[in-house]
């Protein structure tokens, strides 16, 4: 059985790879964060818009998002602060 021995790429050290992944791994997080907070803010509007929407929504529905839309500010709040803490 012939073993083949294993070719290093020297375009890019495996430091600089390192490097590189990272920074593009916390450039990911950056934006799916940001995401997770748009989602936040239009699903508080949302739950918002139920909770005053009257009777045209089921008192269950209405109860429900009214109890949900300051735990969904909450945790936008939450999330917004700590990321102001990790800059």
């Amino acid at each position: 059985m012939p073993i083949t021995p294993f070719k290093l790429d020297d375009s890019e050290h495996f430091a600089q790879k390192m490097l590189r992944l990272r920074q593009e791994s916390q450039a990911n997080a950056r934006e799916h964060t940001a995401a997770f907070i748009n989602a936040l803010t239009q699903l508080e509007a949302l739950a918002a818009a139920i909770a005053d929407g009257g009777e045209a929504y089921s008192v269950g529905v209405r109860e429900t998002a009214r109890t949900l839309a300051p735990e969904l500010e909450g945790a936008r709040l939450n999330v917004t602060s700590i990321l102001a803490r990790a800059a």
